[in-house]
């Protein structure tokens, strides 16, 4: 299928997926770099024109990444191109901003482009809880416009009562990230072979960064085109192409099976799932897959645990004085009563823990690596 993608438009093609199989993911990130890269050198034009399509199916990731990747992808081409079957947002979307042309089925997606950040709360060492960076100017936004507050002494309170949420640090990566990803996107537009003016590039990344207020908004190919981007529409058989291609990579990664850890787990109260595909980057003669290992649990609310203060007093039937029992019965006797007295008490444990209410499950996701496999 790849093949009869790259006779069609006359180019080579790598597809890039990251998986977002319910609840356990993937996301573009940095160590997709250097498997896209033997991909890259692997590549042989048979045309003098070296166009590179990727095909690219992410919900997102690491916003530093789509840098990288089309800086990349650009060294070995005359015309990079993206193309979007379906989902491409954020860090996605980054990407496709510096293709000199995004091919849009009439299913695709592009998405928002404010980035996220991990929320953590002061006084506890974990919290896994995104923000939006977005989220936080809208705040400050509605806090001076809305609500009209702009006197220091009424402001100050407001602003502490941020920090105290997202920690300074927090506060501090968003006013970064906010930079940061108006300088990534702009640099990307700029980059393209057909150069865009200035207040074109502009009202893009403004729209994308503050116009859409969902990060969830999914952005239709037409939508995409009002906006200003190089958007083309794939006749019949290319757009029969790509959907046909995203389905195989879809029952590959099992993306429309979310994973159930309720069902996983059944009677089970832990369980590791070992090579779950949850990438894969695939060109005509090669392909890499990322599996890792997921750790599923039964959370439990378990009470405090008891003292458990085990003593035997083991009684002799009447008429069997202990001296008439052959030494070696004894000794089993002593053996067998030290065996219950370490036993016992974790298969106690056990049982409370068995018998506690389940309030949730867990899970990670552990000893991800991407494995070529052909």
């Amino acid at each position: 299928m790849i093949k009869k993608i790259e006779n069609k438009r006359e180019s080579k093609v790598i597809a890039y997926y990251t998986g977002d199989r319910h609840p356990f993911g993937a996301r573009i990130a940095e160590d997709a770099v250097r498997p896209l890269y033997e991909h890259l050198m692997n590549l042989d034009f048979a045309t003098k024109t070296k166009r590179i399509d990727l095909i690219l199916y992410s919900r997102g990731g690491d916003v530093s990444v789509p840098w990288r990747i089309t800086n990349m992808i650009r060294e070995f081409c005359d015309e990079f191109c993206v193309l979007v079957p379906y989902k491409a947002q954020s860090a996605a979307t980054l990407i496709s901003l510096g293709a000199d042309g995004i091919v849009m089925g009439r299913k695709a997606e592009l998405g928002p482009i404010d980035p996220t950040l991990v929320k953590t709360t002061v006084g506890e060492a974990f919290f896994p809880q995104e923000i939006s960076v977005e989220d936080v100017n809208s705040y400050l936004s509605f806090v001076r416009e809305r609500a009209g507050i702009t006197d220091q002494s009424s402001l100050g309170p407001l602003v502490r009562s941020l920090v105290d949420q997202i920690t300074p640090l927090t506060v501090g990566a968003v006013n970064r990230q906010n930079s940061h990803i108006r300088l990534v996107a702009r640099k990307l537009l700029t980059s393209r072979r057909e150069k865009m003016d200035e207040e074109r590039i502009n009202a893009i990344i403004e729209t994308l960064t503050e116009k859409v207020y969902s990060h969830g908004h999914a952005i239709s190919r037409r939508e995409a085109a009002d906006m200003g981007l190089p958007v083309h529409f794939p006749d019949e058989e290319l757009e029969d192409l790509l959907w046909q291609l995203h389905l195989r990579y879809e029952r590959f990664l099992k993306l429309d099976q979310p994973l159930h850890p309720e069902l996983e787990l059944g009677a089970e109260e832990e369980r590791i799932l070992d090579s779950v595909s949850l990438a894969l980057i695939e060109s005509y003669m090669k392909l890499h897959v990322f599996e890792a290992s997921i750790a599923l649990r039964k959370n439990r609310k378990i009470p405090t645990s008891p003292q458990l203060n085990l003593s035997f007093n083991l009684q002799l039937p009447a008429g069997i004085r202990p001296e008439e029992i052959p030494r070696e019965a004894q000794q089993i006797l002593q053996q067998l009563i030290s065996q219950l007295t370490r036993l016992l008490p974790r298969l106690i444990q056990q049982e409370i823990v068995r018998q506690s209410p389940i309030v949730g499950f867990g899970g990670r996701v552990f000893g991800g690596m991407w494995n070529e496999k052909r």
